[in-house]
């Protein structure tokens, strides 16, 4: 299956596309796939990420309909945690979304996230690079984070952080590790008034100490939305549309994904082949628009050997 026949195929061939990935992730026809669609990224990529029961499946349906109005398509990730009996996903986030079946501009898919401790699932790299060259918005919900789930920094090019007023979730934000996670913070379940002005007041403070150096010269905005009153989802996609363009100038954007691409490398030889197999890859830099997909089947066959 090509790219061309993903297109013309729509949401049903995607799906069939996806399975074939996770079947066979490393046969040469998905590999050509992959390499296919990492040439011809369209989308703009964004995680959202935060402590679970914050609203992030709520605010992913009101972002979907806010793009949808907006005339753009919209492909979703979202990474449930794991039965301990199937090792399926658990929750099932597209039964909480009201999408319409036959729009064929929306394509939800959920993931278990098994093992893998940093929020996402194995799998949403691969999927996320072909959903990319497919759509105008890839939007990519986490498992939840809590002191270990950051991996969305290495998927998205834009990431949200949520914020549940009156919960703590502030205080979970300043934490090492998660304060450098977001572009934007959003404060959820807005009409919680006095809560929500200081959960907003809170993240603000923190920072403000932090500083915006590990940005590049983004200042983070701090967003109230509620969701269910439709309140600030606007604001917010305004936001989300001003960092992209903040990574259209001077290259940003291309780094960002070279090193995205350099780092997913990196992690599938650890994960396959361990330290050693780190050791024997020798140097893992990708030459400038070289696809991470191609290498890492290289470097399996060559390594498989040992």
């Amino acid at each position: 299956m090509t790219l061309d026949d993903i297109k013309a195929g729509g949401k049903a061939a995607l799906a069939r596309a996806l399975a074939e990935l996770e079947r066979a992730p490393d046969a040469p026809a998905t590999v050509d796939l992959l390499d296919a669609a990492y040439a011809q990224p369209a989308a703009h990529v964004v995680g959202m990420t935060g402590p679970p029961g914050v609203g992030k499946s709520t605010l992913m349906n009101a972002l979907i309909g806010g793009w949808r109005g907006r005339g753009r398509t919209v492909a979703c990730i979202a990474v449930d945690p794991s039965s301990r009996r199937s090792g399926g996903a658990l929750l099932g986030d597209r039964t909480r979304l009201s999408t319409d079946p036959l729009d064929q501009g929306v394509f939800v898919r959920s993931m278990a996230a098994r093992d893998r401790l940093g929020g996402l699932a194995a799998l949403t790299i691969s999927a996320m690079v072909l959903m990319r060259a497919l759509y105008d918005v890839v939007l990519i919900e986490t498992v939840g984070v809590g002191q270990s789930e950051t991996d969305v920094v290495g998927v998205a090019d834009t990431v949200l952080f949520c914020v549940q007023p009156g919960s703590g979730d502030s205080l979970q934000f300043m934490k090492a590790g998660i304060a450098e996670i977001p572009h934007l913070v959003v404060v959820t379940k807005a009409d919680m008034e006095q809560a929500a002005a200081r959960a907003r007041a809170d993240v603000l403070g923190a920072i403000s100490l932090a500083g915006d150096d590990e940005q590049g010269g983004w200042t983070v905005p701090v967003l109230m939305v509620s969701s269910l009153r439709r309140e600030g989802v606007e604001a917010l996609m305004d936001g989300i549309d001003g960092h992209f363009d903040f990574l259209g100038h001077d290259g940003r954007l291309a780094r960002l994904r070279h090193a995205q691409a350099e780092a997913w490398l990196t992690e599938a030889v650890r994960e396959r082949f361990g330290r050693e197999g780190l050791r024997r890859s020798g140097d893992l830099a990708l030459i400038k628009g070289t696809s991470p997909f191609q290498r890492l089947a290289q470097l399996t066959a060559r390594l498989s050997v040992y």
